[in-house]
């Protein structure tokens, strides 16, 4: 019997992927938002490619904002695009 594979929508791009082909944001109780590796830690989660492009237009979109019902601040965005280009380069 085949599993299903979950997919997810991309905050950049919007479009349709298997879950394990994106990354997860997490933002936690605290208010912290990471990049979530694992796909484990607690919190809301928004998924998106692990591409640069993504994450750009994301921001231009305010994807995280509507994903996290916040304003997200840029800084939190080049923080993510800092932590990105290490795990992925």
């Amino acid at each position: 019997m085949n599993r299903k594979i979950p997919t997810r929508k991309c905050i950049g791009c919007g479009e349709l992927k298997e879950k394990n082909q994106l990354v997860r944001i997490v933002r936690s109780k605290e208010g912290e938002i990471s990049l979530d590796m694992t796909g484990k830690k607690n919190g809301r989660g928004a998924y998106i490619c692990p591409d640069p492009q993504c994450l750009k237009q994301a921001f231009k979109k305010k994807g995280l904002d509507r994903s996290f019902k916040i304003g997200v601040p840029e800084s939190v965005y080049e923080a993510l695009k800092k932590e990105m280009e290490e795990l992925y380069e």
